[in-house]
């Protein structure tokens, strides 16, 4: 990933919100809206790191604005290869689709080992200014990745706790 000022970067994490579908009725505006305040105010790059849930549907509203605004560019950082493998048909496709419309894919790590998810997470974390977070409070890779971002200084706009 070559080119790219980081202070115009804005990366994801948020939890998988797994066998909820409300919760993508709830989160996709949300992410939309915040979306849009930071390209507002800048940020052009984003960093999906492509997990089912928070990621994925920010990478497909990044993939939809793309369509009408050139200078946006969608990067997908993932952990390892053949991350997708594990998930639905329909998860599958939806993953495709979204690789399909990246301007980068990264795979961060050359193959699966117990630390690669964090070693993804820190990667997007240090290549960014900015975070968008769908963060309720629950520890896990959401929360380890937020701390992360807090001790390097990125500033975060959690879309579910107004004020952060």
């Amino acid at each position: 990933m070559t080119g790219y000022d980081v202070e115009n970067i804005c990366c994801f994490t948020g939890h998988r919100f797994e066998n909820d579908l409300n919760q993508e009725d709830a989160i996709r505006p949300l992410l939309d809206k915040a979306i849009d305040k930071v390209i507002d105010a800048g940020y052009v790059v984003f960093i999906s790191g492509m997990a089912v849930g928070t990621d994925v549907w920010a990478a497909e509203i990044i993939a939809s604005k793309k369509k009408s605004n050139k200078d946006i560019k969608l990067i997908c950082a993932l952990p390892h290869p053949g991350f997708e493998k594990k998930r639905s048909e329909v998860e599958k496709l939806r993953y495709e689709k979204i690789i399909n419309y990246a301007d980068d894919v990264v795979e961060v790590s050359e193959h699966y080992f117990r630390s690669c998810y964090q070693k993804r997470n820190t990667w997007m974390v240090d290549n960014s200014s900015l975070m968008i977070a769908a963060f309720n409070g629950e520890k896990g890779g959401t929360k380890n990745t937020i701390d992360y971002a807090r001790r390097k200084g990125k500033k975060i706009d959690n879309i579910l706790e107004m004020g952060e």
